[in-house]
């Protein structure tokens, strides 16, 4: 601690490091070394990092879950009918938000070098295997799991859910980086 004058009274007052006097105010400041001033994220393209921030995971497991219970709660539904839906729903979303949108929604600083990745090729800067990578693999095959076995294994569901998850799956493989099949989502 160090002592200072105060501006107004004169007295003498102490001070801790890392606060700083004003007209007998004490406020508080940080050191943030480089600050990205007029900017919001530090991020060149937020999209890369999405599924790493807090919450992101848990609030993905409730979406789906609640998806689950408006469907089981149409009454003439039955039990199999929503697991088949559920996952087949899952995995339209899925495919249509992570491997047909290409682009990101702001304007980014990389002078478009994302403009023509899906957002699966840009998260984790396009690093395969990452924890992110690992759960939304990881997911569609436990949601077909359980869609398989609340369904006792019925062919017409089982063949239904199998293709769903191979249509979510297949692209998210690292051969399939960047890859147009047939020219499809090439622009």
């Amino acid at each position: 601690m160090a002592l200072v004058k105060a501006a107004e009274t004169g007295r003498p007052t102490r001070r801790r490091a890392g606060l700083k006097e004003t007209r007998n105010f004490l406020v508080s400041y940080k050191n943030t070394g480089s600050m990205n001033v007029g900017v919001a994220h530090s991020e060149v393209n937020p999209n890369t990092r999405v599924m790493n921030s807090r919450g992101i995971w848990l609030t993905y497991l409730l979406l789906t879950v609640v998806l689950h219970i408006i469907l089981l709660s149409i009454p003439f539904f039955t039990v199999p009918l929503v697991w088949t839906l559920t996952n087949v729903i899952h995995n339209l979303v899925m495919y249509l938000f992570l491997h047909t949108v290409k682009g990101t929604p702001f304007e980014t600083p990389d002078q478009g070098k994302a403009r023509l990745l899906t957002h699966w090729e840009q998260m984790d800067y396009g690093v395969q295997f990452t924890s992110s990578r690992k759960f939304l693999t990881i997911s569609p095959i436990v949601l077909h799991i359980l869609a398989s076995f609340y369904t006792k294994y019925d062919p017409t569901h089982f063949l239904i859910n199998t293709c769903s998850l191979l249509s979510v799956l297949l692209p998210k493989l690292p051969q399939f980086h960047g890859v147009r099949i047939f020219g499809i989502n090439k622009y």
